[in-house]
């Protein structure tokens, strides 16, 4: 199985890296970007049998270490591996 982990800064979290994006965007000419939130990518392959397991697998990975559960939440997405 493959999975893709989004992690970003819940939105009540003050982003600093977000605003000197945005900011740096809006220096570049692109005064339409109105707000920017940046976070972590994190892609792993699992040997798991099931989509449900690799899922329930990597959520606890979440909550363990790829994320900070106090100030970011995360969303988890399982495909089968390409053979």
């Amino acid at each position: 199985m493959k999975a893709r982990v989004f992690v970003t800064l819940k939105p009540s979290v003050f982003d600093p890296q977000g605003k000197t994006i945005a900011d740096a965007l809006h220096s570049l000419g692109y005064r339409d970007v109105q707000d920017v939130r940046q976070g972590k990518y994190f892609e792993m392959d699992l040997a798991a049998a099931s989509a449900d397991e690799a899922r329930r697998r990597v959520s606890e990975m979440a909550d363990r270490l790829l994320a900070n559960p106090v100030i970011e939440s995360y969303r988890v997405e399982v495909e089968a591996a390409e053979p």
